[in-house]
């Protein structure tokens, strides 16, 4: 009997509550001359908006280092909007000016403090697997809107709850990117945790991307004093839904390295490691500018050992995990691909094949209904007739979707109602097809 996980609004771990400075992992210095870079570019700030941009409580971290930088005359009060430190106005001093433009130098990254990189590590370890466990029945309820040929269906099931790596091969057009997709929808129910930010060795590199990642509201944060509801988290964590990457042909080596903004001194995750605790679907494989052998081979180690090296620009790398479901999706033949060495490293093979005819039906029928087109099965049998058998034209899952669309079109510009008359399936179809 298959188990699932708790749903999305639990979680199975949260970051731990921040009582003190020695609670962030960063030193006294490293807040002073994150705060000192903040007022430097967003000019006199409270303490309530200098703890909101560093992500950190002011009245356990935050005042203490505003104490500090007053005494060392880098920062001045210059009012009061009310009770409390918190809503002191703080300016920048010239000496603080010059100490901020100092450490502009080494890095000029604003924002929420990040946390430590074994801190990372361990909550990516501790969320990484959390993935919801499928068995038949909710793969029927998941997958109800594509259609599959039973051999196809049998063997998404087992991919998808091994979390490893899966090849989807086979004809263009059949869906495998949808597959990869659904599966992505279906197993990543859960929400995690991921860092703004983190650290390592003085280095900054930014994890969370607004593009790549969706946030997940929690009303019970309180990002003015970086609380988390009664539990008083660390708000330099942001709850997303897991994350499901896709990259196309666009793919490079570059791209799965850390990359180096040389201008503001700081790193940008790579792909995988964004998508740690989530899928990474490599979408087009073989279509990449680089050779197809050589970006496999950057995935040997990982998808044996789980863990991935990153360099620095420093020289030093650092062993980041590797909890991605990863996914290649080709329509290119595989022996043109891979060798046998890295089938076997990849866990599951899946073969997406054209639909039968009873399949091309099927999905017809659907596009119908969504497209608010009567079915009709004589104009369709005229279809398969005419423009396949005749032709030796290969099915495909998408042709449905795409003659129909056609179809719309035609009647569209001619003003008259659309049905599967063979006059329109003539006109779109042959505006479709293109013998190659």
């Amino acid at each position: 009997m298959s188990t699932s996980l708790p749903g999305p609004q639990r979680l199975d771990w949260e970051p731990p509550a921040i009582k003190g400075i020695e609670d962030t992992g960063l030193s006294q210095g490293f807040l002073q001359d994150l705060a000192l870079k903040i007022m430097y570019f967003r000019g006199q700030l409270t303490g309530h908006d200098i703890a909101e941009y560093m992500h950190l409580p002011f009245a356990t971290v935050v005042s203490t280092v505003m104490d500090f930088l007053k005494r060392e005359q880098m920062c001045e009060v210059k009012g009061s909007g009310g009770l409390g430190a918190a809503t002191y106005q703080y300016s920048i001093t010239t000496k603080g000016a010059e100490r901020a433009r100092e450490q502009l130098e080494r890095t000029s990254y604003v924002g929420a403090a990040p946390v430590p990189w074994e801190n990372y590590v361990a909550a990516v370890k501790a969320q990484g697997g959390n993935r919801l466990r499928v068995n038949p029945k909710m793969m029927q309820q998941s997958l109800s809107h594509l259609i599959l040929e039973d051999s196809v269906f049998a063997k998404i099931g087992p991919a998808a709850n091994s979390g490893k790596s899966i090849f989807l091969y086979g004809p263009p057009g059949n869906g495998k990117t949808t597959i990869a997709e659904s599966i992505g929808r279906m197993i990543l129910t859960n929400d995690m945790y991921i860092p703004y930010a983190v650290e390592v060795d003085g280095q900054i590199i930014k994890v969370f991307d607004e593009i790549n990642h969706v946030a997940v509201p929690d009303i019970e944060r309180k990002m003015s004093t970086g609380q988390l509801g009664p539990r008083r988290g660390d708000a330099r964590w942001v709850r997303i839904k897991r994350p499901v990457i896709m990259v196309g042909g666009e793919l490079t080596l570059d791209g799965l390295e850390l990359i180096y903004d040389p201008i503001n001194k700081y790193y940008e995750a790579p792909f995988q490691m964004k998508a740690n605790g989530g899928m990474f679907l490599i979408d087009d494989f073989g279509r990449q500018q680089v050779r197809p052998r050589d970006l496999l081979n950057r995935w040997i180690v990982p998808m044996e050992k789980q863990i991935d090296f990153l360099a620095l620009h420093t020289g030093r790398k650092v062993e980041v995990p590797f909890e991605v479901l990863i996914v290649f999706s080709t329509n290119l033949p595989p022996r043109d691909l891979v060798d046998e060495a890295f089938l076997r490293r990849i866990r599951h093979k899946i073969e997406v094949t054209s639909p039968t005819f009873d399949g091309y039906r099927e999905i017809f029928k659907r596009v119908c209904e969504r497209r608010r087109v009567e079915y009709d099965e004589q104009g369709v049998r005229y279809l398969l007739q005419e423009y396949y058998i005749k032709r030796n034209q290969k099915l495909r899952a998408n042709h449905p979707r795409d003659i129909l669309d056609q179809l719309l079109d035609i009647a569209d510009y001619l003003g008259v109602k659309p049905t599967l008359t063979k006059e329109l399936i003539d006109q779109a179809a042959d505006s479709y097809f293109v013998q190659l």
